[in-house]
């Protein structure tokens, strides 16, 4: 397998929008064991002053504050004073699924689970698994080995796996995905086309490099997705 298709390889960019910061680090902390969704809010600089958390009874509260303390600190170098994260702890079933409360698209974003990569001569087929509530929703995409093909594969893997809980991401196509640099750090960019002929209204998302470039992508994808679509859940529910 060629070299290019390590994670450490290339420099990108890095996004210093503070409001998009912090939805990554509500995106990081869903991926705790327990964690059904998380609300940041900041103050004008950025900085978090409230977080807010909806949890499951499977560990007690305050080991649910240091892991999300921890998580803040290592991942984002961002120190949380252990007084402004409240967590609710919700009634579940048997499965720890919450029962007795529906969250809404925005509350439950799908997480990046697992993303793998298998190569064979000059074909890569690409896998990613999206979290979403208590659901795993698996997209496929396959393309060639070349590196520079590789954020597109990605992305389409992750689209395909949204697709497979939301018919309405039918309507979106990619239209590049890509890794830059911005000062010191590397972004994910990936932008998209929502379709409703004769409408084409033109999104993208963006996510900082923080374990790797693959992740990235399919965060980036997410980030491009999931407030439209919950915008298009909430019109098809008041409709």
């Amino acid at each position: 397998m060629p070299s290019e298709w390590s994670n450490d390889e290339l420099s990108s960019p890095g996004d210093s929008d503070a409001t998009a910061e912090l939805r990554e680090l509500e995106d990081e902390l869903c991926r705790l064991a327990g964690v059904h969704a998380v609300r940041i809010v900041g103050d004008r600089s950025g900085r978090p002053i409230e977080v807010h958390v909806l949890a499951d009874p499977s560990k007690p509260a305050k080991q649910t504050v240091r892991d999300i303390r921890a998580v803040a600190q290592t991942v984002f170098g961002i120190e949380l004073d252990h007084r402004i994260v409240s967590v609710a702890q919700l009634n579940t079933n048997e499965s720890n699924a919450p029962v007795g409360i529906e969250l809404s698209r925005a509350e439950s974003r799908a997480r990046v689970g697992a993303i793998n990569i298998e190569v064979v001569g000059l074909r890569a087929q690409v896998r990613v698994v999206l979290i979403e509530n208590d659901r795993e929703l698996t997209g496929y995409a396959e393309g060639s080995v070349a590196s520079a093909a590789r954020p597109q594969l990605v992305a389409a893997a992750a689209l395909d796996a949204v697709r497979q809980g939301e018919p309405a991401a039918e309507a979106i196509h990619i239209t590049s995905a890509e890794i830059s640099r911005f000062g010191a750090s590397r972004v994910a960019i990936v932008t998209v086309v929502y379709v409703d002929p004769p409408t084409e209204l033109v999104v993208s998302g963006s996510a900082v490099v923080r374990r790797d470039r693959d992740d990235a992508i399919a965060r980036a994808l997410l980030d491009a997705t999931n407030r439209r679509l919950a915008r298009a859940e909430r019109g098809r529910a008041s409709g």
